[in-house]
């Protein structure tokens, strides 16, 4: 006599870790990316955060306001979402919005990480550009060139340029990317190549922000094109992530030189 049939098992429950994503609410980017470079056995759970700037669709404006931007990173919406997300098993929170970063600065956003893992009884969060500046030490990079998301306007953007020389970085290059301005018209071919052609060759690594563009499917065709480090936002995510959950990342294959980089 046999047992039952042993069938499919939903995800979700065979798995080494867990990881909770934070997104603003018509985001659907970062789950996307996260998805696609997570191997075997990582869980991501993703919560809502109301965004001002985006619309039902997750359409927003050509260029977003900086008073939206500022107002995700502070209560009580966060803080709710880290609270309920909190209660799930989970390993590690990842703070998935870059620009909050570029507009309260590193100070700020050290004090909001800090305030959201005490919501969430002391579990770990990490957040976009504080993972970044991590990743471009273990990659030994000072010089850097910064590209963002056509939807980032020349003040968010040299906002972020502040914030990477404020933490010791050379900023040799630092513009959004001339693309059409609309997360859904991104094309990971254009954007390889719109870099390839800006990016100095004095740059010891690129960094590409916005947690919403498009982006980690050229991250390697660029490295080859380039000779050098690149990251970007959803990627240094993953990989802050993985660390402060206690597991290793060299699993992570195709997406990079950063997952297998050794601790500096």
């Amino acid at each position: 006599m046999t047992g039952p049939a042993v069938g499919w098992q939903p995800d979700g429950w065979d798995v080494r870790v867990r990881l909770g994503v934070l997104v603003p609410q018509g985001d659907v980017g970062p789950e996307s990316e996260l998805r696609a470079m997570a191997p075997a056995g990582v869980g991501l759970h993703a919560a809502r955060v109301p965004f001002g700037a985006m619309r039902r669709g997750g359409t927003m404006d050509p260029t977003i306001p900086l008073a939206p931007v500022r107002d995700f990173a502070a209560p009580p919406h966060v803080d709710e979402a880290v609270g309920q997300l909190a209660d799930a098993p989970l390993a590690a929170l990842a703070y998935a919005f870059t620009s909050s970063a570029y507009v309260i600065g590193a100070q700020g956003e050290a004090k909001m990480i800090a305030r959201l893992s005490a919501r969430a009884n002391g579990l770990p969060v990490v957040a976009t550009c504080a993972a970044t500046v991590e990743a471009l030490q273990t990659a030994g990079a000072s010089a850097i060139c910064l590209i963002d998301p056509p939807w980032f306007g020349a003040a968010l953007n040299d906002l972020g340029r502040a914030y990477y020389e404020a933490a010791g970085f050379d900023v040799r290059f630092s513009a959004p990317c001339t693309l059409p301005s609309g997360q859904a018209l991104i094309r990971p071919g254009d954007l390889h190549d719109w870099a390839a052609g800006h990016v100095p060759d004095e740059a010891e690594a690129v960094v590409i922000g916005g947690n919403g563009l498009r982006a980690v499917g050229m991250i390697e065709a660029l490295e080859a094109t380039l000779g050098r480090p690149v990251l970007t936002a959803n990627q240094v995510l993953l990989w802050s992530a993985l660390k402060a959950a206690g597991t290793h990342t060299d699993d992570v294959t195709g997406y990079g030189r950063l997952f297998a980089l050794p601790p500096r």
